[in-house]
């Protein structure tokens, strides 16, 4: 199995926890000149900008480097001026590894 597909199944297992636990999907793999940003979902009034994270062997939080957070957060940044966003957000990260890790505002 290749990483990019497995990045797709543990992006999938992610939306679908999302959904079950009450966030609307609002974009998925959102791209700007600055990155990526694997989901954007809402709920109650706040826009999350999500990074997933999966693996078996090590800890993918890990995988979260102050470089790739610095690009989640100017791609984040360019989404809320390009829709006219003003509500909260956060950025936050969702860990798959046997079970689904939440974690909400990584950046703190």
């Amino acid at each position: 199995m290749n990483t990019k597909y497995k990045g797709k199944k543990a992006e999938e297992k992610a939306v679908k926890f999302l959904e079950k636990n009450g966030f609307k999907i609002v974009e998925k793999n959102f791209y700007c000149k600055n990155g990526e940003i694997d989901i954007i979902a809402y709920k109650n009034d706040v826009f999350h900008f999500i990074e997933v994270k999966s693996g078996k062997t090590f800890e993918p939080i890990y995988n979260i480097t102050y470089k790739k957070l610095s690009k989640i957060i100017k791609c984040a940044y360019f989404y809320i001026q390009k829709n006219n966003i003003h509500s909260a957000f956060c950025i936050d990260a969702i860990i798959i590894k046997k079970e689904i890790e939440f974690i909400e505002n990584i950046t703190i």
